[in-house]
């Protein structure tokens, strides 16, 4: 009885250790929780709030592409304000004239490279409609050769891939108007992106094509090695994998269950190396020859 008793004691204090032990656990993972980046000074919970601040001004913001060099605020803003009160404006994707000056300097200063040929811009409105109406300005030509695109900054804002095709092999300096001008005896163009470098506005060689519908994807994919600006472009649906073509003759192999066993075995055969063994040495039974000493080198030996 006295046995089972202390057991008994045992297991309850075990189990109140283990108890402690959880609520210290939870207990530093709620301070965990609200621990201060030291880096930033804010807590985790106000980095969420951050975030999801950020995420409501994205609604609100729309991007403009495709814009000359020469546009400035004032004619964005004159463009745009028919949709709603607009709180900002920022220019992006700007090249400097120098390579000392910053991108925010050459902004502010409008000093842009002289073969910067567009920038992109975002606008910021005071209500999320007014920036959902601002989206029929999408393909607006407001100067020749510059068809803009508008589209909502958020994240959550998705791409249709059924209406878009990709393009490979474009030339480097090319211009969204050229590819819009070159697609569009497909159908109607929604949206030209060309993938820039950020820092000299240059392309990188591959690009995507909007269409209102999908029947003008099946049009497209018939322009694939069409010649643009001296250049056989690649042109695919998004999403597809490029197949590599297979090395040898064109005509298709045969099946691994179909193909001929006689062969196989033969190429088996001639590939395969079975090597010898080799007989050993017979010891030879001839008694050895002594060697001849000189008499001059005997006598001396002696």
């Amino acid at each position: 009885r006295e046995s089972a008793l202390e057991q008994a004691d045992e297991e309850e204090e075990q189990k109140l250790s283990q108890n402690k032990a959880k609520q210290k656990k939870k207990a530093s993972h709620a301070v965990a929780k609200t621990v201060v980046n030291s880096d930033t000074g804010t807590t985790v919970k106000q980095q969420k709030e951050k975030k999801v601040d950020d995420e409501a001004v994205n609604r609100r913001t729309v991007f403009v592409g495709n814009l000359p060099v020469s546009c400035t605020v004032q004619a964005l803003k004159s463009l745009f304000k028919e949709y709603g009160p607009i709180k900002s404006i920022r220019f992006r994707s700007l090249v400097p004239a120098e390579d000392t000056s910053s991108k925010k300097l050459a902004a502010i200063k409008h000093k842009v490279h002289p073969n910067a040929k567009f920038v992109n811009a975002y606008i910021v409105f005071k209500e999320e409609c007014d920036a959902v109406k601002a989206l029929n300005k999408n393909g607006t030509e407001i100067a020749t050769g510059f068809h803009i695109r508008v589209d909502i900054a958020s994240k959550n804002s998705s791409h249709d891939n059924k209406r878009s095709v990709f393009l490979g092999n474009l030339s480097y300096d090319i211009s969204d108007d050229a590819v819009r001008e070159h697609f569009s005896v497909c159908g109607g163009v929604v949206a030209v992106r060309i993938v820039r470098d950020r820092n000299t506005g240059l392309g990188k060689g591959f690009g995507y094509v909007l269409f209102e519908n999908k029947d003008a994807v099946h049009l497209a994919l018939k322009l694939n090695e069409s010649v643009l600006m001296g250049r056989k472009i690649r042109v695919k649906r998004c999403g597809d994998k490029w197949k590599v073509p297979q090395k040898g003759p064109d005509r298709p192999r045969a099946p691994k269950d179909r193909a001929d066993p006689t062969l196989k075995n033969k190429r088996c055969s001639n590939e395969s190396f079975v090597g010898e063994k080799a007989n050993p040495l017979k010891k030879s039974t001839k008694p050895k020859r002594l060697k001849m000493i000189p008499r001059n080198k005997a006598g001396k030996n002696s």
